[in-house]
Protein backbone atom coordinates (compact mmCIF):
# COMPACT_ATOMS: atom_id res chain seq x y z
CA UNK A 1 0.00 0.00 0.00
CA UNK A 2 1.44 3.51 -1.06
CA UNK A 3 2.22 5.41 2.05
CA UNK A 4 -0.05 8.06 0.80
CA UNK A 5 -3.53 5.20 0.76
CA UNK A 6 -5.68 5.57 3.81
CA UNK A 7 -7.55 2.30 4.84
CA UNK A 8 -9.89 3.30 2.98
CA UNK A 9 -8.17 3.43 -0.42
CA UNK A 10 -6.42 0.18 0.55
CA UNK A 11 -9.89 -1.80 0.68
CA UNK A 12 -11.49 -0.02 -2.25
CA UNK A 13 -8.44 -1.24 -4.06
CA UNK A 14 -8.70 -5.23 -3.09
CA UNK A 15 -12.38 -4.93 -3.89
CA UNK A 16 -11.77 -3.48 -7.67
CA UNK A 17 -8.68 -5.85 -7.73
CA UNK A 18 -10.91 -8.78 -6.61
CA UNK A 19 -13.56 -7.89 -9.23
CA UNK A 20 -11.43 -7.48 -11.88
CA UNK A 21 -9.65 -11.53 -11.42
CA UNK A 22 -13.28 -12.57 -11.43
CA UNK A 23 -13.84 -10.95 -14.56
CA UNK A 24 -11.19 -13.26 -16.27
CA UNK A 25 -8.37 -10.02 -16.25
CA UNK A 26 -4.48 -10.83 -15.23
CA UNK A 27 -3.38 -10.40 -12.02
CA UNK A 28 -1.13 -7.94 -13.47
CA UNK A 29 -3.69 -6.13 -14.99
CA UNK A 30 -6.32 -6.41 -12.41
CA UNK A 31 -3.51 -4.81 -9.78
CA UNK A 32 -3.24 -1.76 -12.18
CA UNK A 33 -6.33 -1.13 -13.06
CA UNK A 34 -7.47 -0.78 -8.79
CA UNK A 35 -4.52 1.55 -8.61
CA UNK A 36 -5.32 3.55 -10.83
CA UNK A 37 -8.86 3.98 -10.22
CA UNK A 38 -8.07 4.62 -6.48
CA UNK A 39 -5.55 6.98 -7.36
CA UNK A 40 -8.26 8.57 -10.10
CA UNK A 41 -11.03 8.68 -7.23
CA UNK A 42 -7.78 10.48 -4.53
CA UNK A 43 -7.13 12.87 -7.57
CA UNK A 44 -11.12 13.84 -7.75
CA UNK A 45 -11.19 14.36 -4.18
CA UNK A 46 -8.26 16.61 -4.26
CA UNK A 47 -6.34 14.04 -2.05
CA UNK A 48 -3.03 14.45 -3.98
CA UNK A 49 -0.95 17.61 -4.54
CA UNK A 50 -2.16 17.81 -8.14
CA UNK A 51 -5.64 17.38 -8.72
CA UNK A 52 -4.54 16.88 -12.73
CA UNK A 53 -4.17 14.15 -14.13
CA UNK A 54 -0.73 13.13 -15.13
CA UNK A 55 -1.54 9.86 -17.18
CA UNK A 56 -3.00 9.99 -20.98
CA UNK A 57 -6.29 8.40 -20.20
CA UNK A 58 -7.44 4.94 -21.49
CA UNK A 59 -5.64 4.07 -24.47
CA UNK A 60 -9.06 2.65 -26.17
CA UNK A 61 -10.96 5.58 -25.33
CA UNK A 62 -12.16 7.65 -28.68
CA UNK A 63 -9.50 10.97 -28.25
CA UNK A 64 -13.13 13.03 -28.39
CA UNK A 65 -13.75 11.05 -24.67
CA UNK A 66 -10.61 11.84 -23.00
CA UNK A 67 -9.83 14.99 -20.93
CA UNK A 68 -7.85 18.20 -22.33
CA UNK A 69 -5.14 16.92 -19.73
CA UNK A 70 -5.19 13.66 -20.96
CA UNK A 71 -4.93 14.69 -24.52
CA UNK A 72 -2.05 17.46 -23.73
CA UNK A 73 -0.17 14.45 -22.16
CA UNK A 74 -0.20 12.47 -25.51
CA UNK A 75 0.42 15.68 -27.48
CA UNK A 76 3.45 16.22 -25.09
CA UNK A 77 4.64 12.59 -25.71
CA UNK A 78 4.14 12.51 -29.50
CA UNK A 79 6.48 16.33 -29.57
CA UNK A 80 3.72 18.22 -30.81
CA UNK A 81 4.45 21.93 -31.24
CA UNK A 82 2.39 24.53 -29.69
CA UNK A 83 0.29 21.56 -27.46
CA UNK A 84 0.17 24.53 -24.86
CA UNK A 85 -2.29 27.12 -26.05
CA UNK A 86 -4.37 24.51 -28.01
CA UNK A 87 -8.10 24.35 -27.06
CA UNK A 88 -8.94 20.30 -26.61
CA UNK A 89 -10.63 20.17 -30.05
CA UNK A 90 -7.48 21.41 -31.27
CA UNK A 91 -5.24 18.96 -29.30
CA UNK A 92 -7.32 15.99 -30.81
CA UNK A 93 -7.20 17.42 -34.37
CA UNK A 94 -3.47 16.90 -34.09
CA UNK A 95 -3.43 13.84 -32.79
CA UNK A 96 -5.83 11.87 -35.19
Amino acid sequence: MPEAWNDKDERQYEHIKESELARGESEELAEEIAARTVNKHRRQEGRTPNRRTQGTGNPNAELADLTRDELYNRAKEKGIQGRRGMSKAELVAALS
